[in-house]
């Protein structure tokens, strides 16, 4: 998930010609003060980041988003941003997911500029795009790809690991760059919202533990509590497994993974069971490995299945969270209803 390393071969003559032409005051030579953009007050704001300061100086007009949920945002916030990045997983043919192509129709506007299906950011792509803002919040980016996109535009960066900006900051972060700090905590807020709504409608969600885990390709992931996905039912009322922490000593921050042999001592109430196919999840848990475990013993499986269904949750979006939040909490409350039942 974590991008590659950046090659110099890639910046080639439009590049070179954009970057001379390009608009300043992203980088760490800021001298403004790095809180004046919290309260959303007007421009110019400052945002500190992991690879230092970004100044905006005036209201953005012309966004380009890079890497995860950073275009979800700017939409949901009424900013639709010049170009967006290809979604493989759970998007379209042309790259665009099902809940950015639904907001955009309901709002009359036509899809950006799809930038290609990259590992890393396609500068010259970017660049022709003529941005005044780039936001990659949640992405890979490292400190040589912000220093050229920062010769582009003055660009955003995740706050602390790649591919690690909790949701709810990615959406207030944005929201701040964009000037709209008010309406971003007002979307949170309806949000949070729904999401009590929902745990309020399936009580018996409240205090059950989760272990969430995905058999793929031969190796089977098990999910932290400080994954995303994880967060999310925990949102909703649910606990993590105390065998997840008794389980997951490595030092990866969001999972581990497990020997077939050991499933049996993988205990919660409810098992969450991600694939991309019903046929990947149906070769899961007829497994003689899977066959172990109490809770597809006892039928307390939530079986996610399908890319889309995984991308809104993974982590979840200001547009997608709500997106599949309905099938997304039937599956966990029908779970913990097996639990009730055997109990």
């Amino acid at each position: 998930m974590i991008s590659r390393r950046f090659s110099r071969a890639l910046v080639a003559a439009p590049l070179a010609l954009a970057l001379g032409l390009a608009a300043c005051g992203s980088g760490e030579d800021s001298t403004d003060d790095p809180a004046s953009g919290a309260s959303g007050a007007g421009f110019p704001v400052t945002i500190t980041h992991a690879f230092g300061d970004t100044t905006i100086s005036d209201t953005p007009t012309r966004v380009v988003a890079w890497g995860w949920g950073s275009a979800d945002a700017a939409i949901a916030l009424d900013v639709v941003p010049v170009a967006i990045p290809f979604q493989s997983y759970g998007g379209d043919a042309n790259g665009v997911l099902p809940w950015i192509a639904e907001k955009l129709d309901e709002a009359g506007a036509e899809v950006p500029t799809v930038l290609p299906d990259a590992q890393e950011p396609p500068f010259d792509e970017i660049a022709a795009a003529e941005p005044d803002l780039i936001l990659a919040v949640y992405s890979g980016i490292d400190k040589e790809q912000y220093d050229l996109l920062s010769r582009i535009a003055p660009t955003v960066a995740y706050q602390g690991e790649a591919w690690a900006t909790p949701w709810r900051d990615l959406i207030t972060t944005v929201g701040t760059a964009l000037g709209k700090s008010t309406e971003a905590q007002a979307l949170l807020d309806d949000i949070d919202a729904q999401i009590a709504t929902k745990a309020q409608e399936n009580p018996q969600l409240a205090g059950k533990s989760v272990a969430m885990v995905w058999d793929s390709a031969g190796t089977f992931y098990v999910y932290k509590e400080a994954d995303p996905r994880v967060e999310f039912a925990l949102d909703l009322g649910m606990t993590g497994a105390e065998s997840v922490d008794a389980l997951g000593t490595d030092e990866s921050t969001f999972y581990f993974t497990m020997s077939y042999e050991q499933l049996d001592q993988l205990t919660s109430d409810v098992l969450v069971s991600f694939a991309t196919t019903q046929e990947e999840q149906d070769a899961f848990l007829s497994s003689q490995a899977a066959q172990t475990m109490p809770q597809i013993e006892s039928g307390a499986v939530a079986s996610l299945v399908g890319a889309e269904f995984i991308a809104s949750v993974s982590p979840p979006t200001a547009l997608s969270g709500t997106w599949g939040l309905d099938d997304y909490v039937a599956a966990l409350a029908a779970a913990a209803d097996k639990v009730d039942a055997t109990s």
